[in-house]
Order: structure tokens, then C-alpha cells, then sequence
């Protein structure tokens, strides 16, 4: 087992809370006192490769901790999360587990994303909210017998590709900086039986749109969005759709407005705890 450190200011815990949020809980731990102005946090890893990769991302320390029966240790999966009467969303990735909960939630298909280095098992109240947003568009655009394909910005563990596959979306483009995340989202799209998902390497501050689809997603945060949201508009179709999510609700006033000053008109705007996400169109002329 290997550890990663390091010393982080304490106004940016709720920022590490999110990029670490796919990471089991007892994995993932920080400490600190509220008279101090700096956190510790910590990712304990199974492997020295993991703990490397968080390291030459975030910078920090690794060290090796002695041999403990870490097995008997680690806690039992995330419970499931219900989408809508769509889907469940679960950890276990084993046929007899999956069994089991496929007569616990009959009627719902299920989509099985590990806790991983990947950000969006669907526990998080930025991916749960997102994944209802699509669910309920896709049932619309089923309804109206439209074909749709969709492009996932900062696509993590390509959770909501594979939904939107399994909700009828022709094709999935997406993307993420992190090369281990892309890994990691290839492999659960081919454990889900979601073809169709093109998934690359790329950083969306870079990235430059070439064709336009019918849903944009950009489930990041809020200051990325605020520099991108001229990409998202020239990437929808004019009667398409985009979300947007990971926005924390300090800062969602700010982001909403730096959306709409590039052109988008948000519709459908929803908190959850610290966190907002909304759902938008292209502006009418």
C-alpha cells in the first residue's frame, strides 16, 4: 500500500473534495484544524503506480506504508443510486453481485462504475443530477423520434456516455486530460456493453470544436466552464441542448452569467447541496 500527501490551503478543501470524489471515502482523507490555514490530504493506493499518477498531476509526496490486511479494512462498495425508473447506478462489477441487483431493481437497467481515479461513479450530486437531465431529455427526443449524439467534456469515467448510449444516443464523443481517467473510461465502457463511445485525451482549454452536436455536456469546474462556454456554444446544434455541472453554488451566479453573456439561456437550473447544475439552449436571435 501507498500513500500520497500533501499540504493544500484549507479555502480550497471543498475544490479537492470534488477532484477526489470518485475515490473511496477511506481512501481519500483530510485533515486540519479549523485555527490553521492549511489542510493534509491524503489518497492511500493500492499500487506505487497509482499514488505516482496522483502525484505527477498534483504534485506532493508518495511513501510505501507497511503490509496490513488492507482487504479486511476496506469498506463495502457505495450503496446504489436510483436514476428516474431508468437506471442504478452500483459499484460491484462481478456477474453474481450484478445478478443480485438486477432482481433488487427490477425494471432498471444497470450501469456498474467502480470507485475509481476517474471522477462520476454517480454518487456525486454533480453526476446524479446531470445523469437525470439526460434521462429526462433523451425520453423527450424518444417521444419526438429524434436521433441525437452527444459530446462529454471532461467525460471522467464516461458515466453519462454510456447512459446516453443505452438512452438511444447514435454516437459519443468524449474527453479528459487525464490520461488514467480515459483508461479507466474505456474499460467501463466496454464492462457496461456501451459500443459507440469514442473517448481521447484531450484538454478542453486547448480543445477546438469542429462539428456541432445535439447535447453538450461540461461537467467541470466552474472557472474551466467560464473559459469555455464560447466553445460550448459553437459546438450545439441550434435547437440542441447544453449542461453543465460542477459548479459550486458560491460560484453559480458568476458562471451562469459568463453562460449567458456568451450566448446560452439556461432553462432549467438546479441545487443540491453545495452544488449546481443547470440545463440550457442557444439563445433565440
Amino acid at each position: 500500500m501507498f500513500v500520497w500527501s500533501k499540504r493544500a490551503a484549507a479555502t480550497s478543501l471543498e475544490v479537492w473534495e470534488h477532484r477526489f470524489q470518485g475515490v473511496e471515502e477511506s481512501h481519500f482523507i483530510i485533515s486540519g484544524t479549523p485555527s490553521q490555514p492549511t489542510i493534509q490530504l491524503e489518497v492511500y493506493c493500492h499500487t506505487q503506480k497509482e499514488a505516482q499518477t496522483i502525484r505527477q498531476q498534483w504534485g506532493g509526496a508518495v511513501k510505501r506504508l507497511k503490509m496490513q490486511n488492507w482487504a479486511a479494512l476496506a469498506p463495502p462498495p457505495p450503496g446504489p443510486v436510483k436514476i428516474r425508473d431508468r437506471f442504478v447506478i452500483v459499484a460491484q462489477r462481478e456477474e453474481k453481485d450484478l445478478e443480485k441487483l438486477k432482481k433488487q431493481f427490477p425494471g432498471r437497467e444497470l450501469i456498474s462504475v467502480p470507485p475509481d481515479m476517474a471522477f462520476g461513479t454517480g454518487h456525486h450530486a454533480t453526476t446524479s443530477t446531470v445523469l437525470r437531465f439526460v434521462v429526462d431529455l433523451a425520453e423527450k427526443w424518444e417521444r419526438e423520434s429524434r436521433s441525437w449524439t452527444l459530446l462529454d467534456l471532461g467525460c471522467g469515467s464516461a458515466i453519462l456516455g454510456i447512459a446516453a448510449r443505452k438512452l438511444g444516443a447514435e454516437s459519443v464523443w468524449g474527453c479528459d486530460f487525464d490520461a488514467q481517467a480515459i483508461r479507466v473510461a474505456r474499460e467501463n465502457a466496454v464492462a457496461n456493453h456501451a459500443d459507440g463511445l469514442t473517448l481521447e485525451v484531450a484538454d478542453v482549454l486547448k480543445w477546438k470544436p469542429k462539428i456541432r452536436y445535439d447535447l453538450v455536456i461540461a461537467n467541470i469546474f466552474a472557472d474551466i466552464l467560464n473559459s469555455i462556454f464560447p466553445k460550448l456554444v459553437r459546438s450545439v446544434k441550434r435547437d440542441g441542448v447544453v449542461m453543465i455541472s460542477g459548479i459550486l453554488h458560491t460560484q453559480a451566479a458568476e458562471c451562469l452569467a459568463a453562460g449567458r453573456a456568451a450566448g446560452l439561456e439556461f432553462d432549467r437550473v438546479v441545487k443540491r447541496g453545495r452544488w449546481v447544475s443547470a440545463q440550457g439552449r442557444l439563445k433565440r436571435d
